[in-house]
């Protein structure tokens, strides 16, 4: 293996122990926002503490294909012109800057926010489609490398719907200091007992994609 295939291949692992370790990190640190005689602001740090965690994994997550294809191109498991990745590599930058902007915002830019957003369905339709089309024989693609594509898919759908899970989160941390803090504190926790098995349906699609990077069958 070249030295270039190397990092290629140690900067798309990186990707996965980021992902990973990001939404551990988060899912524990969210533990302290429902647990029991947690002062409002001790709750609002660790709601801030989770939102800055949080930004390993989506970030990973914005790296996971373009960081795939240079891989995949310089591995000659798909066939085509290694710029291909570059081009991907700089378009990721991009959007990783989007969301970045986007985190440091708190998402209060109603128009970056809707362009991630609309970047995010793209990119899910198009991997899910490429995927099944690769599977029915209609592209050719390596068996790994079509189910890696739908999995990244399924993990940006499962994302965006954790986050029409997560909107009563906002005005329910606002009301610990009101009038109403058991309302709030039942609503903090009902919205993060919904969310809990979504973010853990992520880490199956993510250990799975890995499997597969690792195990790379050629057939189903």
């Amino acid at each position: 293996m070249s030295f270039d295939i190397t990092i290629f291949a140690l900067l798309h692992v990186l990707v996965f122990v980021y992902w990973l370790g990001g939404d551990l990190g988060a899912f524990y640190t969210s533990r302290f926002l429902t647990e029991p005689g947690v002062s409002p602001e001790r709750r609002l740090l660790a709601a801030k503490i989770v939102g800055d965690v949080d930004m390993a994994p989506r970030t990973a997550l914005i790296l996971a294909l373009p960081t795939g294809l240079v891989l995949a191109l310089s591995k000659g498991w798909i066939d085509g012109p290694l710029w291909w990745g570059w081009l991907a590599l700089g378009i990721g930058l991009v959007w990783l800057t989007i969301a970045w902007k986007l985190h440091f915002a708190h998402g209060s830019n109603s128009l970056i926010n809707r362009v991630d957003l609309a970047i995010r369905w793209v990119l899910a339709l198009a991997l899910l489609g490429a995927g099944v089309a690769s599977l029915q024989g209609a592209l050719i693609l390596p068996v790994f490398i079509s189910l890696k594509l739908i999995l990244l898919a399924a993990a940006i759908l499962m994302g965006l719907y954790i986050r029409i899970t997560l909107k009563p989160l906002g005005p329910a941390l606002a009301g610990l200091s009101g009038t109403n803090a058991a309302g709030a504190e039942a609503s903090l926790a009902h919205t993060l007992n919904r969310a809990r098995p979504l973010v853990i349906a992520i880490w199956v699609f993510l250990l799975s994609a890995a499997l597969l990077g690792l195990w790379t069958p050629s057939t189903l």
